[in-house]
């Protein structure tokens, strides 16, 4: 039996009704922002970033029979790191179900 924890701050659904309460854990990819605003773009007050992503911050180490439900971001940084346990939700796949606003409610399956 594989266990499936969600690392994630959102309930994940699927279309079959499966539900994937957050399990309190938070895995994201820290951030280092530095600010390239040109003056003519600061005189408007509008701000533009330079961002270099790092580590993973809270992510367990890898058990046995266990799948972790991490964001596309997240999965792709684990990626680079050898990690193979990482699912996230297929919100591009065809599939996906979205309410008016274009928001996701719940997705056929995970990608790896």
């Amino acid at each position: 039996m594989i266990d499936i924890i969600n690392l994630t701050p959102h309930t994940i659904k699927l279309n079959n009704g499966k539900t994937f309460p957050p399990s309190g854990t938070i895995a994201r990819v820290s951030a280092k922002f530095t600010n390239v605003t040109s003056p003519e773009l600061l005189q408007d007050e509008i701000y533009v970033y330079k961002v270099e992503y790092g580590d993973i911050e809270g992510l367990p180490e890898p058990e046995e029979n266990v799948l972790y439900i991490v964001s596309a971001m997240v999965l792709e940084a684990g990626e680079r790191i050898g990690r193979n346990d990482l699912i996230a939700p297929a919100t591009g796949h065809p599939e996906a179900v979205r309410n008016e606003q274009g928001q996701i409610i719940s997705v056929p399956g995970f990608v790896f």
